[in-house]
């Protein structure tokens, strides 16, 4: 076959491999900074290798989670804020990893966009990167797609895999019984759920991203990015410690949803509201949007981002180590017979 001299190329079609190179390089000192025992291979190859061994798991079991940040993406590309939307995708898979009892190991990431911009690009990847580092995980690979036609200028999407181990026996929720106590951690912000809520809200007070945060400091837009705390080591020195059951993570569907998950059939978990203050960014979002208490309840984590279902005798140790350890701790409630979540009081 004979090829044309000035025929189409990959580039005039849309694709910069080039870019993506260099995008790769910019990335590998931030992805080298995330490494911990284990890591046998990172970016590069074709897959990573990881030795559960050195990482000093003798009979492990595997765990894996796979999540994303939602339509919270919306508001980074609108404001251009991107340094720390990747700490939110990382979060939202770490920190569901602990809930099962894991310790998140290696993280991946998949980016994708219809024009690769590698300084925008490089931002979010090495937010990703940070918050591997926080939540002490490695960053061993992902996958950067430039697909023209499939987004509109300036639009990408994230998504991300996190993988995690434990030794048999380890997994959680056990042991959880009635009188276990109710230890809630603070969140954030609004944290990586409810953002197609909060942004018709924003629509309706007519304000710009730009403008001053009606609940707090700084811009509208860089406020409701703030991004999602992460739980990892804190929760995983109360496991550690003993006298913990169980943990949710509230997100996606609040307190009303989550907990009943880690709650074994005919228990159900009883929530004092008056156990915490809400939130400035929630008080303005139920005030300007007319939310109801149980929306807001099953719509946003409502200033509690985790909940830790911990043995009666031993709560009172392990919410002062979590304090220690800079948690924000609150004593909601217990479980009881039942089923759901009860509540009693008023969110103020």
């Amino acid at each position: 076959m004979t090829y044309p001299q000035n025929g189409l190329t990959y580039a005039e079609a849309g694709v910069d491999i080039d870019a993506g190179n260099a995008l790769v390089d910019r990335i590998k000192p931030a992805a080298a900074a995330t490494t911990r025992p284990g890591v046998m291979s990172g970016l590069g190859g074709f897959g990573a290798l990881f030795d559960l061994k050195a990482a000093g798991y003798d009979d492990p079991i595997l765990v894996a989670a796979t999540d994303g940040v939602g339509t919270k993406l919306k508001i980074a590309i609108d404001t251009g804020l991107y340094d720390t939307i990747g700490i939110d995708l990382v979060a939202m898979c770490v920190n569901d990893l602990v809930c099962q009892g894991a310790e998140p190991l290696f993280f991946l990431d998949y980016f994708a966009t219809g024009k690769l911009e590698v300084d925008a690009a490089a931002r979010i990847i090495a937010g990703i990167a940070e918050g591997c580092r926080l939540s002490g995980c490695a960053l061993v690979g992902g996958e950067t797609a430039e697909m023209p036609g499939m987004y509109a200028p300036g639009d990408f999407d994230l998504a991300g895999f996190a993988v995690g181990a434990m030794n048999r026996g380890a997994a959680l929720p056990a042991g959880v019984q009635a009188g276990d106590v109710l230890l809630g951690l603070a969140s954030d912000g609004v944290h990586s759920n409810g953002y197609s809520l909060v942004r018709r809200v924003v629509e309706r007070t007519g304000l710009a991203w730009d403008a001053p945060a009606p609940f707090g400091e700084g811009s509208l837009g860089a406020a409701l990015l703030a991004p999602t705390r992460l739980y990892v080591k804190p929760a995983l020195a109360a496991i550690r410690a003993g006298g913990v059951h169980a943990l949710a993570h509230i997100t996606g569907g609040g307190l009303t949803e989550n907990l009943p998950r880690v709650l074994p059939a005919g228990l159900g978990a009883q929530i004092d509201l008056g156990a915490w203050t809400l939130p400035p960014v929630f008080k303005w979002l139920a005030a300007e949007g007319g939310l109801a208490q149980a929306e807001m309840l099953k719509t946003f984590n409502a200033g509690i981002g985790m909940v830790l279902v911990v043995a009666q005798d031993r709560a009172d140790a392990i919410a002062a180590e979590l304090v220690a350890a800079g948690e924000s701790v609150h004593h909601l409630g217990h479980v009881a017979p039942g089923a759901g979540v009860s509540y009693t009081g008023v969110l103020a």
